[in-house]
Protein backbone atom coordinates (compact mmCIF):
# COMPACT_ATOMS: atom_id res chain seq x y z
CA UNK A 1 0.00 0.00 0.00
CA UNK A 2 1.23 3.51 -0.63
CA UNK A 3 0.87 6.11 2.61
CA UNK A 4 2.02 9.59 2.21
CA UNK A 5 1.99 12.44 4.87
CA UNK A 6 2.30 15.54 5.55
CA UNK A 7 2.22 17.35 8.97
CA UNK A 8 2.68 20.76 10.68
CA UNK A 9 4.95 21.59 13.40
CA UNK A 10 3.43 23.68 16.68
CA UNK A 11 6.12 26.44 15.16
CA UNK A 12 4.41 28.56 12.37
CA UNK A 13 7.89 28.90 10.81
CA UNK A 14 8.35 25.32 10.80
CA UNK A 15 6.67 22.51 8.25
CA UNK A 16 7.28 18.76 9.57
CA UNK A 17 7.26 15.77 7.01
CA UNK A 18 6.85 12.38 8.41
CA UNK A 19 5.64 8.35 7.16
CA UNK A 20 3.01 7.81 8.99
CA UNK A 21 0.44 5.23 9.92
CA UNK A 22 -2.02 6.92 11.88
CA UNK A 23 -3.33 10.56 13.49
CA UNK A 24 -1.12 12.13 16.02
CA UNK A 25 -2.59 15.09 18.44
CA UNK A 26 -1.73 18.34 18.01
CA UNK A 27 1.13 19.32 18.47
CA UNK A 28 2.80 16.75 16.62
CA UNK A 29 5.85 16.19 18.28
CA UNK A 30 6.10 12.19 18.16
CA UNK A 31 9.43 10.80 16.29
CA UNK A 32 7.63 7.90 14.35
CA UNK A 33 9.96 5.45 13.15
CA UNK A 34 12.98 7.54 14.11
CA UNK A 35 12.38 9.58 11.27
CA UNK A 36 11.98 13.62 12.37
CA UNK A 37 12.31 15.63 9.00
CA UNK A 38 12.04 19.85 9.84
CA UNK A 39 11.89 21.90 6.72
CA UNK A 40 12.27 26.01 7.78
CA UNK A 41 9.47 27.58 5.43
CA UNK A 42 11.40 31.10 5.67
CA UNK A 43 12.83 33.33 8.10
CA UNK A 44 10.60 36.23 9.60
CA UNK A 45 10.71 39.55 8.47
CA UNK A 46 9.79 42.30 10.41
CA UNK A 47 9.24 45.96 9.21
CA UNK A 48 8.23 48.00 12.02
CA UNK A 49 4.97 48.33 10.55
CA UNK A 50 6.27 50.58 7.86
CA UNK A 51 4.89 49.33 4.00
CA UNK A 52 6.25 50.71 1.16
CA UNK A 53 5.47 50.01 -2.76
CA UNK A 54 8.56 49.11 -5.08
CA UNK A 55 9.02 50.91 -8.00
CA UNK A 56 7.84 48.10 -10.31
CA UNK A 57 4.69 47.56 -8.05
CA UNK A 58 4.16 51.45 -8.36
CA UNK A 59 4.82 51.13 -12.25
CA UNK A 60 2.40 48.40 -12.95
CA UNK A 61 -0.10 50.13 -10.77
CA UNK A 62 -0.04 53.21 -12.88
CA UNK A 63 0.30 51.38 -16.06
CA UNK A 64 -3.22 49.13 -15.41
CA UNK A 65 -4.77 52.33 -13.84
CA UNK A 66 -4.10 54.02 -16.75
CA UNK A 67 -5.20 51.41 -18.95
CA UNK A 68 -8.42 50.96 -17.08
CA UNK A 69 -9.44 54.72 -17.04
CA UNK A 70 -8.72 55.09 -20.75
CA UNK A 71 -10.93 51.48 -21.22
CA UNK A 72 -13.84 52.74 -19.08
CA UNK A 73 -13.41 56.24 -20.98
CA UNK A 74 -14.38 54.47 -24.10
CA UNK A 75 -16.88 51.97 -22.87
CA UNK A 76 -19.57 53.57 -24.95
CA UNK A 77 -17.56 52.47 -28.26
CA UNK A 78 -15.79 49.79 -26.52
CA UNK A 79 -16.37 45.83 -27.00
CA UNK A 80 -17.76 44.46 -24.13
CA UNK A 81 -17.47 40.33 -23.83
CA UNK A 82 -17.30 37.74 -21.41
CA UNK A 83 -13.71 36.10 -20.71
CA UNK A 84 -12.29 32.78 -19.63
CA UNK A 85 -8.53 31.09 -19.25
CA UNK A 86 -6.74 28.67 -17.33
CA UNK A 87 -2.98 27.47 -17.03
CA UNK A 88 -0.56 26.28 -14.51
CA UNK A 89 1.97 28.29 -12.69
CA UNK A 90 5.15 27.18 -11.45
CA UNK A 91 7.86 28.91 -8.93
CA UNK A 92 8.37 30.25 -5.37
CA UNK A 93 9.64 28.95 -1.89
CA UNK A 94 8.24 24.92 -0.76
CA UNK A 95 5.31 25.02 1.59
CA UNK A 96 5.06 21.49 2.13
CA UNK A 97 6.96 18.43 1.71
CA UNK A 98 5.28 14.78 1.35
CA UNK A 99 7.50 11.78 2.23
CA UNK A 100 5.97 8.26 1.22
CA UNK A 101 7.01 4.81 2.33
CA UNK A 102 9.33 4.34 0.16
CA UNK A 103 11.21 6.97 0.44
CA UNK A 104 9.74 9.44 -2.60
CA UNK A 105 9.36 12.69 -1.80
CA UNK A 106 6.78 15.68 -3.61
CA UNK A 107 6.93 19.42 -2.70
CA UNK A 108 4.27 21.98 -3.19
CA UNK A 109 5.64 25.60 -4.18
CA UNK A 110 3.87 28.46 -2.78
CA UNK A 111 3.34 29.76 -6.99
CA UNK A 112 2.38 26.15 -8.24
CA UNK A 113 -0.99 25.30 -9.23
CA UNK A 114 -3.62 25.12 -12.01
CA UNK A 115 -5.87 27.84 -12.52
CA UNK A 116 -9.18 28.27 -14.33
CA UNK A 117 -12.21 30.79 -14.27
CA UNK A 118 -13.37 34.23 -16.26
CA UNK A 119 -14.51 37.49 -16.36
CA UNK A 120 -15.19 40.66 -18.43
CA UNK A 121 -12.82 41.52 -21.63
CA UNK A 122 -13.20 44.92 -22.53
CA UNK A 123 -11.46 46.01 -26.10
CA UNK A 124 -11.49 49.71 -27.23
CA UNK A 125 -13.02 50.76 -30.18
CA UNK A 126 -9.34 51.20 -32.04
CA UNK A 127 -8.25 47.62 -31.19
CA UNK A 128 -5.19 49.07 -29.51
CA UNK A 129 -5.88 47.97 -25.71
CA UNK A 130 -7.71 45.45 -24.07
CA UNK A 131 -8.62 45.40 -20.17
CA UNK A 132 -9.02 41.96 -18.75
CA UNK A 133 -10.65 41.44 -15.07
CA UNK A 134 -11.06 37.92 -13.56
CA UNK A 135 -11.46 36.07 -11.10
CA UNK A 136 -10.08 32.35 -11.11
CA UNK A 137 -9.39 29.56 -8.23
CA UNK A 138 -5.86 27.77 -8.10
CA UNK A 139 -4.93 25.09 -6.68
CA UNK A 140 -2.52 22.22 -6.16
CA UNK A 141 -2.56 18.97 -4.43
CA UNK A 142 -1.00 15.80 -3.64
CA UNK A 143 -2.65 12.72 -2.86
CA UNK A 144 -1.78 8.97 -1.26
CA UNK A 145 -4.22 6.32 -0.17
CA UNK A 146 -4.92 7.61 3.29
CA UNK A 147 -4.71 11.25 2.85
CA UNK A 148 -4.35 14.12 0.71
CA UNK A 149 -2.43 18.13 0.83
CA UNK A 150 -4.26 20.81 -0.59
CA UNK A 151 -2.92 24.29 -1.46
CA UNK A 152 -5.85 26.80 -2.59
CA UNK A 153 -6.45 30.44 -3.12
CA UNK A 154 -8.60 32.83 -5.30
CA UNK A 155 -6.82 35.11 -7.69
CA UNK A 156 -8.52 38.37 -8.82
CA UNK A 157 -6.81 39.68 -11.58
CA UNK A 158 -6.42 43.40 -13.50
CA UNK A 159 -4.30 43.40 -16.17
CA UNK A 160 -4.28 45.88 -19.23
CA UNK A 161 -2.90 44.74 -22.76
CA UNK A 162 -1.53 46.54 -25.83
CA UNK A 163 -2.29 44.58 -28.64
CA UNK A 164 -0.55 44.18 -31.97
CA UNK A 165 -1.46 42.07 -35.16
CA UNK A 166 0.00 38.25 -33.55
CA UNK A 167 1.03 39.50 -29.74
CA UNK A 168 -0.06 41.38 -27.04
CA UNK A 169 2.32 42.65 -23.96
CA UNK A 170 1.10 43.98 -20.42
CA UNK A 171 0.40 43.37 -17.07
CA UNK A 172 -1.30 44.85 -13.85
CA UNK A 173 -2.17 43.41 -10.69
CA UNK A 174 -3.48 40.11 -8.91
CA UNK A 175 -4.97 39.91 -5.24
CA UNK A 176 -4.90 36.28 -3.94
CA UNK A 177 -7.88 35.63 -1.29
CA UNK A 178 -8.38 33.04 0.99
CA UNK A 179 -4.93 31.35 0.58
CA UNK A 180 -4.98 27.91 2.41
CA UNK A 181 -2.87 25.08 2.72
CA UNK A 182 -5.04 21.81 4.35
CA UNK A 183 -5.05 17.72 4.64
CA UNK A 184 -7.15 15.46 4.54
CA UNK A 185 -7.55 11.79 5.76
CA UNK A 186 -4.90 11.21 8.09
CA UNK A 187 -3.27 14.96 7.92
CA UNK A 188 -6.87 16.47 8.32
CA UNK A 189 -5.03 18.37 11.14
CA UNK A 190 -3.07 20.17 8.90
CA UNK A 191 -5.18 23.43 8.73
CA UNK A 192 -3.18 26.91 7.74
CA UNK A 193 -4.07 30.21 6.28
CA UNK A 194 -2.41 33.22 4.85
CA UNK A 195 -3.42 36.52 4.37
CA UNK A 196 -5.59 38.12 1.14
CA UNK A 197 -2.12 39.57 -0.82
CA UNK A 198 -1.33 41.26 -3.47
CA UNK A 199 0.95 40.84 -6.44
CA UNK A 200 1.60 42.05 -9.86
CA UNK A 201 1.34 39.91 -13.16
CA UNK A 202 3.76 40.77 -16.00
CA UNK A 203 2.29 38.78 -19.79
CA UNK A 204 2.98 37.94 -22.90
CA UNK A 205 0.93 36.35 -25.33
CA UNK A 206 0.45 35.07 -28.74
CA UNK A 207 -2.78 36.03 -30.04
CA UNK A 208 -3.94 33.13 -31.99
CA UNK A 209 -7.06 34.52 -33.41
CA UNK A 210 -8.91 37.36 -32.50
CA UNK A 211 -10.54 35.76 -29.41
CA UNK A 212 -7.48 33.23 -28.22
CA UNK A 213 -4.47 33.80 -26.83
CA UNK A 214 -1.58 31.34 -25.76
CA UNK A 215 1.08 33.15 -23.36
CA UNK A 216 3.63 32.91 -20.97
CA UNK A 217 3.09 35.12 -17.32
CA UNK A 218 5.34 36.22 -14.32
CA UNK A 219 3.64 36.50 -10.79
CA UNK A 220 5.49 38.74 -8.24
CA UNK A 221 4.19 38.04 -4.81
CA UNK A 222 4.50 37.41 -0.76
CA UNK A 223 2.06 35.30 1.04
CA UNK A 224 1.53 36.28 4.64
CA UNK A 225 1.03 33.70 7.63
CA UNK A 226 -1.65 35.10 9.81
CA UNK A 227 -0.67 36.83 12.69
CA UNK A 228 2.84 36.64 11.91
CA UNK A 229 5.10 38.77 9.83
CA UNK A 230 6.48 35.20 8.15
CA UNK A 231 6.51 35.97 3.90
CA UNK A 232 6.49 33.47 1.92
CA UNK A 233 8.13 34.35 -2.12
CA UNK A 234 5.63 32.99 -4.70
CA UNK A 235 7.29 34.68 -7.72
CA UNK A 236 7.42 32.01 -10.59
CA UNK A 237 6.77 31.69 -14.54
CA UNK A 238 3.50 29.77 -16.13
CA UNK A 239 1.55 29.05 -18.81
CA UNK A 240 -1.81 30.58 -19.39
CA UNK A 241 -4.54 30.15 -22.54
CA UNK A 242 -7.40 32.63 -22.77
CA UNK A 243 -10.66 33.40 -25.15
CA UNK A 244 -12.91 36.13 -25.14
CA UNK A 245 -17.16 34.67 -26.47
Amino acid sequence: MFWGCAKLCASPLLLCTLPIGKIYPSPWKKVVFGIWTEVKLTEPIIDNGRKSMSILTKSIVAFAGVGVVFATSQAVAAEVKGHAKVGYDTGGDTLVTVVFNNGDRENIKANQGFFFGGGVSIVTQDKAIETEISLTYKVDDITASNGDVTWSRWPLDALVFYRWDKVRVGGGLTDHFSPKLSGGGVVSGLNVSFKTSVGEILQADWRITEKMNLGARYTILDYELKNTNTKIKSNGLGIVFSGSF
